[in-house]
């Protein structure tokens, strides 16, 4: 009769799709996916206010911890909100709510990222870049995720503002101050913010209506939403053309274009009433704020 060979495995071969499985879990309650946009948009205040060469030292470690705060703060909005995230379709699978890790591990994780972020920016910039990294993360956790987004239909209006801070920390890293045009970067994202997320609300009304979460589309109904959608559309186009006063006609030709498309997307929006514009306006809407973004950096390099 015939001896099976038994062979112990390798305990890092068996440990292995387990280790990256929490890598990934982890890396995924940082919201990843929205990282990218908010990273260039803190690099094109950037370039424009160092004329385009911010010193290679400043731009790594800001960009990075930038990045680090604010997935920090996602974190932390993972882990307050995992009771509605249990519930909802799109978001039920995400590590906290589906088990995979701990809500105390989480919360550390979130705290832990958004500190050592802000210490980055510290140490590779300066602490008033820091500080506006800090008060970014602050205002996303404590005044839009524990606050305004259970309470009120303003939440992504007011709460908006946690996203339009990396403008003010890039301009911060590169110049240890602010100025106006750093400012008119920062109104750009805080106005762009509601018709771009009232876009996906839209399509995720019935999901915020079972959680309870106060959402313009759940409150006030689709109608009035699309209405408000190209309001704020109309607003955010004139605040946009602003840094055309220091930037010139090479940042204002690229921003009277990428906004008219997202006039057209609005107003398609509006027409049709369905779930597909109101979608193309949400996709579009990223690509606007990147490419108005990346015309301020080019401009903004060869301007001054």
């Amino acid at each position: 009769m015939a001896v099976e060979s038994r062979v112990a495995p390798d305990p890092s071969v068996v440990a292995a799709p387990g280790f990256w499985r929490l890598v990934a879990d982890y890396v995924a309650l940082l919201k990843p996916r929205i990282i990218p946009l908010l990273v260039l948009t803190e690099l094109g205040a950037m370039i424009v206010a160092a004329h385009g060469r911010p010193p290679a030292g400043v731009l790594l470690g800001s960009l990075v911890g930038g990045a680090l705060s604010a997935g920090g703060a996602g974190a932390v909005n993972c882990w307050f909100d995992r009771d509605i995230d249990a519930v909802m379709p799109r978001t039920r699978r995400r590590p906290i709510p589906a088990g995979r890790i701990r809500p105390t591990a989480g919360l550390g994780f979130g705290v832990g990222v958004t500190l050592a972020g802000v210490l980055l920016i510290d140490v590779s910039a300066n602490l008033l870049a820091a500080t506006l990294a800090a008060l970014g993360a602050l205002f996303y956790v404590f005044v839009y995720t524990m606050w305004l987004k259970r309470s009120t239909t303003q939440n992504i209006v007011i709460g908006g503002a946690a996203g339009a801070f990396p403008p003010l920390v890039g301009w911060a890293a590169a110049t240890g101050s602010l100025a106006p045009l750093a400012w008119a970067l920062f109104a750009i994202v805080f106005f762009w913010t509601p018709p771009h997320f009232w876009a996906l609300a839209l399509v995720l009304r019935r999901q915020y209506s079972a959680v309870s979460v106060p959402m313009l589309p759940v409150v006030a109904g689709p109608e009035r939403t699309r209405r408000a959608i190209l309001a704020y559309t109309g607003v955010m186009l004139v605040v946009s053309m602003a840094p055309a006063w220091w930037l010139g006609a090479p940042y204002a030709v690229p921003a009277i274009v990428l906004g008219g498309g997202f006039l057209g997307f609005a107003l398609r929006a509006l027409r049709r009433e369905d779930g597909r514009s109101a979608m193309e306006l949400f996709y579009y809407s990223l690509i606007y704020l990147g490419l108005l973004f990346v015309s301020a950096a080019l401009a903004g390099s060869t301007r001054f």
